[in-house]
């Protein structure tokens, strides 16, 4: 029996790193090496003599220290058959604790759903049979006879598809659909109409009221099947575009937002303990400079492959911005937070990439903080992980800080940079003086400088990881156009550090738009109030 249970585990992690990997543009070549290393001595530990020799031999297809990225179509030709070997087995493990609502979101937020299908309609041995047919194809299916039970699931069971019927005994379907058309386009929900009166007249009254398909009864359940496969995969692909990033198939910074506030409610219910943690690669803008953005992009898919590999199920990595990551973790203290984050340390750290002849390892910085009664607010909760994280960058990189209360004064108040960059010397000098005999909130201080142009600022090293800046972008300066600079500063420093505000004598809308959509945060058209100006900084700088 223990033999069994340890077979389970087995294959639920590898079933969950499939997942992970699925949601990836690709797979760094080490974490290929290391899966098969350990799924050959587990394996063999087991008594599994097929697994292990095949993870054997596909161990030796990948370098332990290579430096490439594979893609989904090589990587599933070496993981498919190890796939098939587990056909059989169990496919998820009892578990002995209900999950907290965090967990359950994440569940219904990752790429891969639950694939619940709920059947609205009045004919019993209808139902019965379509229930029957979907579930023998792993669709977990809850049946409603009337409009009213059928709301109700909708609501409480949040199925991943909807069949309903026109006909129904208590009210039409077609007056259920308005019912639930908003809500299941926010929840990407298909819905398909299914009536005996396949008419175009009621084909196009359910298209136009916003059903996804129509099937006009009898139809085959092969087309049944094939229609529920294909518009779960489309609601699966809809989500992970929505809050999955890109480039390295971490969640991105909508989803960040939504199960930040989910993992305070938990607290807020149960008490359950939370940690947030906000990671960022140290020296990154020296790796694209010396290496070029696409090795870049490599660092940042090995940092989340790695990641990935030490984390549980219910965290949720996140790509802040930039080189910058969040990690979740629900149920999850600080004291067994750092152990995490110190494993996904050791594996990052052993990567070596490879640029030319030359061989680079990259490092990365951490801060993290714990959820309690003073800070159960995002902005508080992201304020003490980004300060501690602040800490561990002024001490050295290459380690986690826990915040404490009061770690910015053992360390360094809050830098507020106002950079101002502008052809003009007067416009320079004015601004300067204004900013000079600022006082902004305690803990913090202000340091304003100028530049004549943006060959000279962007020149002059003026960035420091972990200080924050508030840049004031002139439109129209010689050799370096305002917004070139801005295209500059969006492609080589992170977002959540610099806020720019474009100062521009040009008053077209057009322009004004066109600097919002390249990243400005905020504009002022010159001639302006100064006092104008200054209360824009001033609210920039209150979201510091």
């Amino acid at each position: 029996m223990k033999r069994d249970k340890y077979v389970k585990l087995m294959q639920a992690r590898v079933g969950q790193t499939v997942a992970e990997w699925s949601a990836q543009p690709a797979v760094a070549e080490q974490e290929l090496h290391r899966f098969f290393h350990n799924l050959k001595g587990t394996g063999g530990t087991l008594g599994l003599a097929e697994v292990e020799l095949y993870s054997g031999e596909q161990e030796r297809s990948f370098a332990p220290d290579g430096g490439r990225m594979i893609g989904r179509l090589e990587w599933e030709r070496h993981v498919g058959p190890l796939l098939r070997m587990f056909q059989g087995m169990p496919q998820e493990l009892p578990s002995d604790r209900k999950q907290t609502v965090f967990e359950q979101n994440v569940a219904a937020g990752a790429a891969e759903g639950s694939n619940r299908v709920l059947l609205i309609d009045d004919d019993i041995e209808f139902v019965a049979y379509l229930k029957e047919v979907l579930e023998k194809h792993d669709y977990p299916v809850s049946i409603a006879l009337d409009a009213e039970r059928g709301l109700k699931l909708f609501y409480d069971w949040k199925p991943d598809l909807i069949l309903l019927d026109i006909i129904l005994p208590d009210r039409s379907g077609m007056e259920v659909l308005p019912q639930m058309v908003e809500k299941a386009k926010q929840e990407l929900i298909p819905i398909l109409m299914i009536s005996a009166d396949g008419s175009a007249d009621n084909q196009i009254r359910a298209y136009r009221m916003g059903a996804t398909d129509f099937l006009a009864k009898p139809f085959s359940t092969e087309l049944l099947l094939a229609l529920t496969a294909n518009r779960l995969a489309m609601k699966r692909d809809w989500q992970r575009s929505i809050i999955v990033d890109e480039l390295t198939g971490a969640y991105n910074r909508k989803h960040f937002n939504v199960m930040v506030r989910q993992g305070i409610d938990d607290y807020n219910r149960n008490g359950a303990p939370f940690t947030l943690v906000l990671i960022d690669l140290d020296h990154f803008k020296k790796v694209n400079d010396t290496y070029g953005h696409l090795k870049g992009d490599e660092v940042l898919q090995a940092f989340v492959a790695t990641a990935k590999r030490s984390i549980r199920k219910q965290n949720i990595l996140c790509r802040y911005g930039g080189e910058e990551f969040a990690l979740l973790l629900p149920g999850c203290g600080t004291a067994d937070a750092v152990l995490i984050v110190e494993d996904m340390r050791e594996g990052f750290n052993s990567l070596r990439f490879q640029s030319g002849g030359e061989s680079f390892r990259v490092t990365f910085s951490s801060g993290l903080a714990g959820l309690h009664e003073a800070n159960k607010h995002p902005e508080k909760l992201v304020d003490e992980a980004d300060q501690a994280l602040y800490s561990a960058k002024r001490s050295g990189r290459d380690r986690s800080v826990v915040y404490a209360q009061g770690i910015s004064a053992a360390g360094q108040e809050a830098v507020i940079n106002v950079v101002v960059v502008d052809d003009d010397p007067l416009m320079r000098e004015l601004i300067l003086d204004q900013f000079s005999q600022w006082k902004p909130a305690a803990g913090k201080r202000v340091s304003a400088f100028a530049y004549p142009d943006g060959t000279a600022f962007l020149a002059s090293g003026w960035y420091r990881e972990g200080e924050k800046y508030i840049v004031l972008l002139d439109g129209a300066m010689p050799e370096l156009d305002g917004f070139e600079v801005l295209d500059r500063l969006r492609a080589g420093f992170p977002e959540q550090h610099v806020w720019v505000v474009m100062l521009t004598a040009r008053s077209q809308k057009a322009d004004i738009v066109h600097a919002l959509q390249k990243g400005a945060d905020d504009y002022v058209v010159k001639p302006f109030d100064m006092q104008e100006l200054f209360l824009r900084i001033e609210r920039l700088a209150n979201r510091i």
